[in-house]
């Protein structure tokens, strides 16, 4: 069967370096750095005393206060980031068909900060069950996308993807396919997370994943750096409608890229460690080369997964050098955790934002923070270094791996009209 052409419409995004698309793409051109000292609880007792937290963002100024509280931040984040790219996107929500628009969402975790107060507050209560009635509710993972729909009375397929730091990316390629193959004309999907709380950042330091350069927490996420030590925990949200490419086109919309390819793989190897050779990694990206029937020396730039460990940076380094092999060298491969921190779920959708924008504006990101070489690394790689470096882009990759073993690729391409 004849699949359909997908694109991207809109765009919305709620991060630490910026709480809209404007603001986020002018922090990521400018190298600016999310991470900050934790202002979010007392971290006296914890290794990491930083992470990348929301800036200025105040829940009221996008929800009434009894709404607010009904919400976990990471729902919050869902809300307001998806507002935006349908805002972006210019949908006429009289006009639509409701059933063939759908909310496909994607969150690692979900109401973590909601989970660790009622089990708390129920643990200071002498054992007494004196649960809030909207516990569960507010921590579910797929309430997200449930919120997202009710409030647009969006009526096609709404569920979450859970894939650890790879859902968001899952959740894009879920939007793709059932778009391709006539399901649905428009797709709400990205990803949020929320789990800079007491748990969370407790749990990542007790698995010694998380940076301790509580010294310096703006240089702490330095993707392919010698002296990197961990990442950076990150929160946000961001939004992406993929639409059907004629539907698009006949309601005059503005169209930022088509989506043409999607690969999976799992590394089975780990629990949480890479395989070290990459294998998984390698097989994601030929998956989503041959889904979007790419050669390798088509694709101008990656946004890696590049999560500033040790392990993680240098296997994927190697994959890309073993698909990509002599065009590696020639393309701009970037890292933008290196400023907003690891968004777990988000990160999927933040940085496939960050890669269509590249495309749009020519002009690729940099990966800060990198002072020494690592000599694991081939030398021969534009790692897009401490500085924004200007490319005409026609394909870009978007890069993304989960505990679990859980990989996934999208593949993004300039409109050929």
């Amino acid at each position: 069967m004849d699949l359909k052409r997908v694109v991207v419409t809109g765009l919305g995004a709620l991060t630490p370096i910026g709480n809209n698309i404007e603001e986020y793409w002018d922090g990521l051109v400018h190298g600016k750095s999310g991470c900050a000292p934790i202002t979010y609880f007392d971290t006296e007792h914890f290794k990491t005393k930083f992470a990348c937290e929301l800036k200025n963002y105040n829940p009221t100024d996008h929800f009434e206060r009894k709404e607010a509280r009904k919400l976990d931040k990471f729902a919050q984040y869902a809300i307001v980031s998806s507002e935006e790219a349908i805002k972006d996107a210019a949908i006429d929500l009289e006009k639509v068909d409701k059933f063939r628009v759908g909310v496909i969402w994607g969150a690692g975790i979900g109401g973590l900060e909601t989970f660790q107060e009622e089990v708390i507050g129920y643990a200071n209560g002498n054992g007494t069950p004196r649960f809030n009635p909207f516990f569960i509710p507010k921590m579910i993972a797929d309430i997200a996308p449930g919120h997202i729909s009710i409030r647009n009375g969006f009526m096609g397929p709404n569920y979450t993807t859970v894939s650890a730091c790879a859902s968001s990316a899952n959740s894009m390629i879920d939007a793709l396919n059932y778009i391709r193959l006539g399901h649905c004309d428009i797709i709400v999907t990205g990803g949020s997370e929320a789990a800079v709380t007491i748990a969370g950042m407790g749990g990542f330091n007790a698995m010694h994943a998380l940076s301790t350069r509580n010294e310096s927490p703006e240089t702490a996420s330095r993707p392919f750096d010698a002296t990197r030590d961990g990442f950076v925990l990150g929160e946000g949200g961001g939004a992406l409608i993929l639409e059907e490419y004629e539907h698009a086109k006949a309601r005059g919309a503005k169209i930022y890229a088509e989506v043409v390819g999607g690969g999976m793989s799992s590394d089975a190897y780990h629990m949480t460690a890479p395989h070290p050779d990459g294998i998984g990694v390698e097989r994601v990206m030929l998956n989503c080369l041959k889904d979007a029937g790419v050669k390798p020396e088509q694709v101008d730039a990656i946004n890696t997964h590049g999560t500033s460990t040790p392990l993680g940076d240098v296997a994927e380094l190697k994959a890309i050098t073993k698909v990509f092999g002599d065009h590696a060298p020639s393309m701009n491969i970037n890292s933008t955790k290196s400023m907003t921190g690891h968004l777990l779920g988000a990160a999927g959708a933040i940085e496939s934002i960050a890669s269509i924008l590249a495309m749009q504006h020519g002009i690729i990101p940099p990966t800060i923070n990198h002072t020494t070489v690592d000599e694991n690394i081939d030398n021969r790689l534009n790692l897009t270094l401490n500085k924004a470096q200007k490319r005409e882009i026609t394909y870009a990759m978007s890069n993304t791996f989960g505990f679990g073993g859980h990989n996934a690729c999208v593949l993004f391409k300039k409109l050929d009209e």
